[in-house]
């Protein structure tokens, strides 16, 4: 299917984007960071937005050591856990909506670092789960976001070029990932915003998803 926007296919990511979980992510990881007297969260954060959670271990073991690290992780998952249970998944402003009007436009797919039991089940909790024709998650890839393989494989599934496919992000780290792989690059940001270097990436830049839905539908949304 051809459109005047010049793309037959757009790649969600979702934390940040469709689930607001970034914000509960991040409190919890500050959280976290005190229970254990690590300093520099917020910044320990930024820099791991977008990685996989191996790539996060990783990044986190080099910076305060492997049992600090596990001390760590555990309150993390504690507090996010805590949060979602007594709270619910918490979905972006007019996700739903933009899906619905998306689908049967665009082709729809998610490129998502987090692992596919869990991406499968919040979006199954929020509803959103069936817009998407191809799901690719963290762990079905050899490397994380910035790298640029989660979105060569939502592409090859696709089986669209890059250059067809626009990919939505919140991240920096998203956006190189995006941009390496030859998508065109969108970004809506939630908790970080695009520096110099990002917003040369771009494509496009959104305050939210209502306003990407009325560009990529030329108005109508």
């Amino acid at each position: 299917m051809e459109f005047n926007i010049g793309i037959d296919a757009v790649v969600f990511d979702m934390d940040g984007v469709l689930l607001d979980t970034e914000r509960v992510s991040e409190q919890a990881w500050i959280t976290a960071s005190r229970e254990i007297g690590s300093g520099d969260a917020e910044e320990m954060y930024a820099s791991c937005v977008g990685m996989t959670e191996p790539m996060i271990r990783a990044s986190i073991e080099r910076r305060i050591g492997k049992k600090a690290a596990d001390d760590f992780f555990a309150g993390w998952n504690r507090e996010f856990d805590k949060i979602i249970a007594e709270d619910g998944v918490p979905v972006m402003p007019y996700a739903g909506e933009a899906l619905e009007n998306l689908r049967g436009k665009f082709r729809l797919a998610l490129a998502s670092s987090t692992r596919g039991e869990l991406v499968r089940k919040q979006l199954g909790d929020a509803g959103l789960l069936d817009f998407f024709e191809v799901v690719v998650s963290g762990d079905m890839v050899g490397k994380g976001k910035p790298d640029p393989e989660i979105y060569r494989t939502a592409c090859n599934f696709l089986n669209l070029p890059p250059e067809k496919c626009a990919a939505v992000e919140d991240s920096p780290n998203g956006i190189m990932s995006a941009y390496s792989a030859g998508l065109k690059p969108v970004m809506i940001p939630d908790r970080i915003k695009p520096d110099e270097e990002t917003g040369r990436l771009l494509w496009k830049l959104f305050p939210s998803l209502r306003d990407l839905c009325m560009f990529l539908l030329q108005g109508v949304c």
